[in-house]
């Protein structure tokens, strides 16, 4: 079966003709994608700042704005279509969306529980920017919320980017929303030491610290512990600014911890390493040892027998 040539060129002079005629549609189609994705830009932009300047959340702006200029452009591309002579396409497209909404909702189930995930978290959720917050293994500053993440830096360097609907959906340890954190470490005394006086020397050495904090509600304290084989347990509980929680926090225990270690010495407590019980099996009499020095600082090289 042969085609006819003049068929076929009539139909390529019909489609040209057709082309050229929609021609300014789809340039005035074009203008608008383009103009129209502009204003989105500028809208979302504009609405991010207008909410931050209201709530003073940079997170729920940031989500709120991204989705204002995704929504705006694709207002924009059903526009142009129709502009463009297209608006069958724009139908089509709009009663396909709707017709496998239920098909891309089982193909895309996690995509879509992140973003609603995400919307939710963009008006209710435990932490705000730079947050030092721990999410399941996680732990590190809240740098971002997006569509489908929130993104948290480590305080190793790792960017960490979680999905929302764990963010929702799991325990969220928030260490810096109130900006107070209360820090404890032992430290050990010896069983003839005054117990009394040994707090007491720690609760002075607390106060000279000019980051712990102390007031009615946060409380710094020192109880008995332990009776351990050598010493008796000492624990320390004080509070810190965490607002820098992983710098200044840590700065601060330190700083505690070696006061505290030279205070007790200084006032005469003796801090006692744990002692070390050796026996000796099979009849053994004796064992070697050896003398790094004598009393006068010489080196012994000789094996005594204890």
């Amino acid at each position: 079966m042969q085609t006819d040539p003049k068929t076929v060129s009539d139909s390529f002079i019909n489609f040209y003709n057709n082309f050229i005629d929609q021609l300014p549609g789809i340039g005035m189609g074009i203008l608008i994608v383009v103009l129209g994705s502009l204003i989105a830009k500028w809208i979302g932009q504009f609405a991010r700042n207008r909410i931050n300047a209201r709530t003073h959340d940079p997170l729920m702006s940031k989500f709120l704005g991204q989705a204002i200029k995704y929504i705006l452009i694709v207002f924009a591309i059903m526009v142009a279509l129709r502009a463009a002579g297209l608006g069958a396409i724009a139908t089509a497209i709009l009663t396909a969306a709707g017709a496998s909404a239920l098909i891309l909702g089982f193909a895309f189930k996690d995509i879509g529980e992140n973003f609603i995930a995400g919307v939710i978290l963009a008006f209710n959720r435990p932490f705000d920017v730079n947050d030092t917050v721990e999410i399941g293994d996680n732990f590190g500053k809240v740098k971002n919320l997006e569509f489908r993440y929130t993104k948290l830096k480590t305080f190793d360097g790792k960017d960490v980017y979680i999905p929302n609907s764990d963010v929702l959906t799991k325990p969220v340890t928030n260490f810096t929303e109130d900006g107070f954190y209360r820090w404890d470490f032992v430290i050990g005394i010896a069983y003839e030491d005054n117990i009394e006086g040994a707090k007491q020397t720690i609760m002075e050495t607390l106060k000279k610290e000019p980051n712990v904090i102390e007031d009615e509600e946060h409380e710094n304290f020192v109880i008995e512990d332990e009776l351990a084989t050598s010493t008796v347990n000492l624990k320390v509980f004080f509070w810190v600014d965490t607002k820098d929680f992983r710098r200044m926090a840590l700065i601060t225990k330190g700083n505690v911890v070696r006061n505290i270690k030279e205070a007790l010495e200084k006032d005469g407590y003796y801090l006692p390493a744990d002692i070390q019980e050796i026996k000796l099996y099979g009849g053994e009499k004796g064992f070697p040892i050896r003398l790094e020095k004598d009393e006068n600082g010489t080196k012994d090289e000789d094996n005594a027998t204890a």
